[in-house]
């Protein structure tokens, strides 16, 4: 039985949870959201699918897929679709940023403390630790990605054609992925079998469930079917909220101004952000040093050990970037205000467009869960984005380890080089070790963020190390 905006009733016979009860689940949710994309992802399928049973296994996957398709953080934006199909376009809100808000405020106190005190001695040892970390966290995700993507021969080339794109060519992103895209849809419609092996993070080893012992079912809840005019006009409502701000900042500031210049930038990233923050984080660190100043070099690893410690999406260090940046261009204002200002727009910019793909696409890919096409599509741009995050982690590695890393062009040819000269013994120790620790002997994340953040600060104190 429904109502205009609320269901009494599942389709396995329980009352239908009430806004109340969602706000304490996403909560929940929210403050234990840590481990990056797939720690979170698998922390919602063990509450909402095998603890709170809201949907099933089948349903999920489906949603999941979707959102993975998409820009921007897939494990935020599974949130909003799960809030939508429970609670329509409020419920979607809540789960959504109950999501973002407790990393964001977390971030956004680090950062002060990273802009006011990031020179002092011990502070300095703290981020130097946090690199070797940071790296080997990288390096784990991109081995706990391929293995669950890079199913076969073709998968496999898909992602070394992406590596050598990006990190020899300097191929732009969207492009990687677009083109691995249209590769498995393509290839999915002739049945290659090759790309319908899935992809993607998937909550392995999870108790199944089937959608039909679940509240919401096998269908599709009436009160969320396709709506044409309903939608059209939420998209018209979340383009003028997203861009508004946007184009107010450009014309009475003018691009060059920081704030515009975080407006524009972050825009464009929240459009081909595919693949999650570790696909695009390279990208956006070398713009944010090379193309803007609002980073110093190896800074962005330090706003990644942030976002790393805290629960929410990782493209949170989206915000740690806007902050710098303002912060160091206040033009008139205090610097941590236009820090704090720069933070702020950043996460808008960044998250208001994911609530704009889903309220205005679940609709309609509800209707296409089985649909052969889309998932191969999916699989091809999991796969491209290994070969995109392997790129990440080596350049990551050469910024951690060298202190001196020049960029050559030339033939096409857009490659960083360090100079081997200019190497760190500490750190190359440090990273040596958290990756033998990750990988030989299994160390959990937050383990190994605490004994290289303490590892830093020992070597800072013993003077081993130059900050």
């Amino acid at each position: 039985m429904t109502t205009d905006n609320m269901q009494t009733t599942g389709a396995d016979g329980r009352p239908w949870p009430g806004y109340r009860e969602a706000f304490m689940v996403w909560a929940r949710i929210a403050v234990l959201s840590f481990g990056g994309p797939a720690g979170q992802i698998a922390l919602m399928h063990r509450i909402l699918v095998e603890e709170k049973r809201w949907l099933g296994e089948a349903r999920f996957l489906h949603a999941l897929n979707f959102c993975m398709l998409l820009p921007g953080p897939e494990a935020q934006q599974l949130a909003v679709y799960v809030g939508w199909l429970m609670h329509r376009t409020w419920g979607g809100l809540m789960a959504g940023i109950l999501f973002i808000v407790p990393g964001a405020v977390v971030i956004l106190l680090l950062s002060w403390i990273y802009a006011l005190y990031g020179e002092v001695s011990v502070i300095a040892g703290l981020f130097f630790g946090l690199k070797a970390a940071v790296l080997a966290i990288v390096l784990q995700a991109l081995v706990r990605i391929g293995k669950k993507a890079l199913k076969n021969a073709a998968l496999i080339t898909l992602a070394a054609g992406s590596f050598v794109a990006i990190f020899f060519f300097a191929v732009p992103f969207p492009l990687i992925i677009i083109a691995a895209g249209l590769t498995g849809f393509f290839a999915g419609r002739a049945g290659v079998r090759e790309f319908q092996t899935g992809g993607g993070h998937t909550p392995g080893g999870a108790v199944r469930i089937d959608d039909a012992d679940t509240l919401l079912g096998t269908e599709t809840p009436d009160r969320v079917q396709g709506d044409t005019r309903r939608s059209l006009l939420l998209s018209a409502i979340l383009l003028v909220v997203w861009l508004l701000p946007v184009v107010a900042l450009v014309a009475v500031l003018g691009r060059g101004n920081v704030f515009a210049d975080i407006a524009v930038f972050f825009s464009q990233m929240a459009v081909v952000t595919f693949g999650g923050a570790y696909a695009v984080l390279a990208y956006v660190a070398q713009a944010a040093v090379e193309n803007f100043g609002w980073l110093r070099p190896g800074e962005m690893l330090d706003g990644l050990g942030m976002a790393e410690t805290t629960p929410g999406p990782l493209i949170l260090v989206t915000q740690f970037v806007g902050f710098m940046g303002a912060f160091r261009d206040p033009g008139m204002m205090p610097p941590l205000l236009a820090g704090t200002l720069g933070a702020l727009l950043t996460i808008w910019v960044t998250f208001v467009p994911c609530f704009l793909w889903i309220f205005v696409g679940a609709p309609y890919i509800e209707r296409l869960r089985h649909n052969r096409a889309l998932s191969s599509a999916l699989t091809a741009i999991t796969a491209a984005v290994v070969g995109v995050i392997f790129n990440l982690a080596v350049w990551f590695a050469i910024h951690v380890v060298f202190r001196d890393v020049q960029t050559i062009t030339g033939f096409g040819l857009k490659l960083s080089i360090p100079d081997p000269g200019s190497i760190d013994v500490m750190a190359a120790i440090l990273s040596i070790a958290a990756l033998v620790a990750v990988f030989r002997f299994g160390l959990g994340l937050m383990t190994l963020i605490l004994c290289a953040a303490l590892a830093g600060i020992g070597l800072d104190l013993a003077g081993l190390i130059t900050t």
